[in-house]
């Protein structure tokens, strides 16, 4: 059994915030995928179903952001999980918009979500960072993840929850890398070329003439004509005398 876990804060107030990006990411799953419908229950909603044949459980936390991890240990206990069992989606300021990356272990960097389920089941399960791109400066971090995305991030936002949904059976499987593929072919899917390169141009060299194209047969130098004369009126005498002149 996996539990998939999305970092948000609860209300219609937040539901579109950046800071809200894990929520959106599993609404996206239960939506394509046929999950039962969110109930209340461990402090958070919950709904159950099956990716790539593993029983799946998907919980959103209603603690806010800063007590996640009451949410998510009461959740492990009832099941009798394992922190490796767990998958959390969340917000990461350090990659460009649209960016995703699956991380296993390591630290918080700051992130008050990840900060209280560390706390509570230690660091060692697995993360789906989910880029929204920085600010610029410290100071502006609490006001930029709190405020909703923008018109213009509409496009990539869709793309890359619908490419997590596409990979959610591969990342519950364990082949994380066949999950960033597919998230990877939504968010920038490869370019088909259909067009034929042009005919290029007959080559230079420096001293040559360009080279004649196929099937054109060189002009032939156009023929001078010659310089036409006037008739000889003279009679037979004139032209004799003009012989001794």
């Amino acid at each position: 059994m996996q539990l998939f876990v999305g970092l948000g804060n609860p209300g219609s107030k937040y539901s579109q915030n950046r800071h809200n990006i894990g929520f959106m990411a599993l609404d996206q799953i239960a939506s394509d995928h046929g999950f039962s419908p969110w109930k209340s229950k461990f402090q958070g909603k919950l709904c159950e179903g099956t990716l790539g044949g593993e029983k799946t459980l998907l919980l959103k936390p209603e603690t806010f952001m800063n007590l996640s991890g009451q949410s998510v240990g009461e959740a492990m206990r009832f099941y009798k999980l394992e922190s490796a069992d767990v998958t959390v989606f969340h917000d990461e300021l350090d990659l460009a918009p649209g960016k995703c990356r699956v991380k296993k272990g390591g630290g918080h960097a700051g992130h008050n979500g990840l900060r209280s389920i560390h706390g509570h089941i230690t660091e060692a399960y697995q993360r789906v960072r989910l880029g929204i791109g920085h600010p610029g400066r410290k100071e502006l971090v609490s006001a930029y993840v709190l405020h909703d995305f923008a018109k213009a991030d509409e496009e990539w936002l869709d793309d890359l929850l619908r490419g997590i949904s596409d990979g959610a059976a591969s990342l519950a499987a364990g082949d994380t890398g066949r999950f960033q593929n597919a998230v990877a072919l939504r968010v920038a899917p490869p370019r088909s070329s259909t067009s034929k390169p042009a005919n290029p141009k007959p080559a230079k060299t420096a001293n040559s003439k360009p080279v004649q194209q196929q099937n054109q047969p060189a002009k032939k130098p156009a023929m001078q004509s010659k310089p036409q004369t006037e008739p000889d009126t003279r009679n037979a005498l004139q032209k004799l005398a003009d012989k001794f002149r």
